[in-house]
């Protein structure tokens, strides 16, 4: 299992220490005072120091690879609640720092084998990290998501009434209609250009409009949340869009149609709000969420502008 991280190395790519321990990194800051980390405590409650190189300071703690190595973040990446908390950890050591100075964070699970590592990575890769550190000064990151009621995406109008399961209803004729009698069947043969009959029939119609709404609806909330994304885009410096979140962790009923971060200057923000009110507003049956700011997590690579 992969721990990917800002210096594009994980775990495994690093020999265990003898001690069975490594270096979990959480971010890289620019003029930090050491002040700033005193009394941090980060994952699993390890304190929090700080590996200076190169003019930058890599955020930094101590933790067990019985939890931390290769082998165990294979299972645990996968715990949803042990994610949770691993990642709230995260989040506040990066938020502490950031609040005192530009701070790149990295993403979570990012371990090397020791402080020495640490240093060389800020030396090596240093002019990567400033291009990100300029790019995020002095700016925050926002995260949209917007969601669409299940009605809206099945395109209901009433018309049709309810199919309560894809099924035929009990007592129904086959979809190939009644059976006819030879008589029956003679008549069918000559009736040239007849349309098709029966309930059969009729019902292969009704889901035949049934699936054509749904293609127009999902069509219509598509080209609804690109002209949001569009709009919010023209009031933040950059944008990335994100996967669909897992529904387990949203817990909302309602389908994400879209799920995007956005870098913001502090004067862009009031009018990137008003946006996104706005479009929650106007919008029926579809919510939009915003939340932040966050530290700057989806433009931490080069090139994210």
């Amino acid at each position: 299992m992969t721990a990917p991280g800002f210096a594009g190395r994980t775990a495994g790519d690093h020999a265990a220490d003898p001690a069975g321990t490594g270096v979990y990194l959480y971010g890289v800051a620019r003029g930090l005072d050491p002040a700033a980390l005193r009394d941090a405590s980060g994952v699993a409650g390890a304190p929090v120091r700080g590996v200076v190189a190169a003019g930058l300071t890599a955020l930094v703690s101590t933790v067990r690879l019985d939890e931390y190595g290769e082998a165990a973040l294979r299972a645990n990446l996968e715990d949803l609640q042990w994610l949770e908390a691993t990642a709230r950890a995260h989040h506040d050591v990066v938020d502490r720092a950031a609040h005192a100075a530009p701070t790149a964070p990295v993403r979570i699970a990012t371990i090397y084998r020791d402080d020495a590592r640490v240093a060389e990575v800020l030396t090596d890769e240093g002019g990567r990290f400033t291009e990100v550190l300029d790019l995020i000064d002095g700016r925050s990151e926002w995260g949209v998501k917007a969601y669409a009621d299940p009605e809206l995406l099945r395109g209901d109008t009433g018309r049709d009434g309810p199919d309560p399961g894809g099924g035929l209803a009990p007592g129904a004729e086959p979809l190939t209609g009644p059976r006819q009698d030879a008589g029956d069947a003679e008549g069918a043969e000559g009736a040239e250009g007849a349309a098709p009959a029966g309930p059969g029939a009729a019902y292969l119609r009704r889901r035949q409009q049934e699936r054509r709404r749904r293609a127009d609806a999902g069509r219509r909330v598509g080209e609804q949340a690109d002209a949001v994304h569009a709009e919010l885009a023209d009031h933040a410096v950059a944008s990335r869009h994100h996967p669909p979140q897992d529904p387990r962790l949203s817990g909302r009923a309602g389908t994400q149609i879209l799920n995007a971060a956005y870098l913001l200057d502090e004067e862009q923000v009031e009018g990137f709000l008003a946006v996104a009110r706005a479009a929650d507003q106007r919008l029926a049956g579809i919510e939009v969420e915003v939340t932040g700011p966050w530290p700057p997590y989806s433009f931490i690579e080069p090139g994210a502008a």
